[in-house]
């Protein structure tokens, strides 16, 4: 974390600064197009954004365990070690576990509903033990709470010109838009780790199963069976990306460049695994370098009109920091808000 960011959001305390920090370090070394989008936000905004996307990162390494080393029991520990922190953490306001720190402070801060937290937690411990979801309803539960309660935490921090609930199924669909390109991308390395993301009844319409995905995985050999089954499922990619980007233009004027970028660089990776022939099972399809550079670039020049604008003053923030002296935390119009449990009503698939 920058002493400019961490200034600029007010937060002074040595070991809340240390964790903000600790989150930061991981969204730079794992979520590249998370980091690069984030660093169009307002100063003042960033840590907030590192927090969350850092506790989500710390959980899923947790669940995919990148090492190898751990078993399964070993995992489903420190997921509950995790998850019994963070219980603890937004009772209480404090823990000793940084990534924790550093996302109580944020939810406190921003007053986000805490139940977004038991959604991804719940969807976290599932991912030790589901392997495969039979059809798209069963998925979509699960990206709930893996993915929309995401886009549902990140609302106050990015802050609305409309009122909040308006803008909150929009939010809730990008993230899950955000999931199903992550899921497209990695289908051969989710296989590997014993994972089919895609739902089965989708794949089945095709004549796909696992069996053949693993055969594709292992012989390197193609089926066109997989492909029709794939670009089925980037055209329902697509239909929820449709239904996020209203969304885009609810938010305020300073952050909609950051989250613009990131919209636009997530789903560019549809387009690269249409121009890499959906070869999913084998490789990620990943954007050009130029692409990406240039997509920044549109973005900077967004963030420094809306600058320039005058923008910058989410809806129902107060402007004391609650770790100020004197100070409190910052209040949002939730009420209704938190109504918004469910995923919003995604396309069928056919």
């Amino acid at each position: 974390m920058t002493r400019r960011e961490l200034d600029a959001a007010g937060i002074d305390e040595p070991a809340l600064r240390a964790a903000y920090t600790h989150c930061r370090r991981l969204n730079a070394r794992h979520g590249k197009t998370y980091f690069l989008a984030t660093r169009l936000l307002p100063v003042s905004r960033r840590p907030a954004v590192h927090a969350l996307y850092g506790f989500a990162r710390w959980a899923d390494d947790i669940v995919d365990d990148l090492s190898g080393n751990a078993t399964r029991a070993q995992r489903d520990r420190a997921l509950h070690t995790l998850r019994d922190r963070l219980d603890t953490g937004l009772r209480t306001g404090r823990s000793e576990e940084p990534v924790v720190q550093a996302l109580v402070h944020t939810a406190v801060r921003y007053d986000i509903d805490h139940s977004y937290f038991v959604d991804f937690m719940a969807s976290m411990l599932s991912d030790l033990d589901v392997t495969d979801y039979p059809t798209y309803e069963h998925l979509a539960r699960y990206m709930h709470g893996s993915a929309a309660v995401i886009g549902l935490q990140m609302l106050p921090v990015l802050g609305t010109v409309t009122p909040m609930e308006e803008a909150a199924p929009h939010a809730a669909a990008l993230g899950v838009a955000f999931q199903l390109t992550n899921f497209l991308r990695d289908v051969g390395e989710d296989l590997d780790r014993g994972r089919v993301y895609l739902p089965a009844d989708l794949l089945s319409a095709h004549g796909v199963d696992r069996e053949l995905l693993l055969w594709s995985r292992r012989s390197g050999r193609d089926d066109p069976r997989i492909r029709a089954a794939v670009l089925d499922v980037v055209a329902l990619t697509q239909d929820v990306y449709r239904q996020a980007e209203p969304g885009l233009d609810m938010l305020d004027p300073v952050t909609r460049p950051c989250m613009r970028t990131a919209f636009t660089l997530y789903r560019d990776i549809l387009g690269a695994i249409e121009a890499d022939g959906f070869q999913v099972v084998h490789r990620r399809s990943v954007v050009p370098r130029r692409r990406r550079a240039a997509v920044a670039l549109a973005g900077a020049i967004r963030m420094a009109t809306a600058r320039r604008a005058g923008g910058g003053h989410p809806r129902g923030l107060r402007d004391t920091a609650p770790d100020a002296p004197g100070g409190e935390p910052f209040l949002h119009r939730q009420s209704a808000l938190r109504q918004e449990k469910e995923l919003p009503r995604l396309p069928p698939h056919p």
